[in-house]
């Protein structure tokens, strides 16, 4: 089955900022976390539910390499994709948005 990404409003600036603050660690640090991020979310799409559900219906898969884990739901045939979050932020904050 095929599933379509559909991504929070939120996700959006979290992946802007984190891709701005490795740009300004090194250049080309940033596109190898989007890098990274395009990976796992390829996997995710693939197979959705091989990743361990951690809170309510939001499953998590941790981003190798970088301090990050992508945080969603599957609805019918959408991933919804709720935040992608840096590992030392709290943990809490993610869970208002489901």
């Amino acid at each position: 089955m095929n599933y379509v990404l559909v991504f929070r409003p939120e996700v959006r600036e979290e992946l802007d900022e984190a891709y701005n603050w490795y740009e300004n660690q090194q250049t080309g640090l940033g596109d190898d976390f989007l890098n990274c991020i395009d990976d796992i979310l390829n996997r995710i799409c693939q197979m959705p539910e091989s990743y361990p559900t951690v809170y309510r219906d939001i499953r998590r898969s941790v981003v190798r390499r970088f301090p990050y884990a992508v945080y969603y739901r599957i609805v019918s045939s959408r991933v919804i994709v709720t935040a992608i979050f840096h590992s030392r932020r709290d943990p809490e904050s993610w869970k208002i948005r489901t």
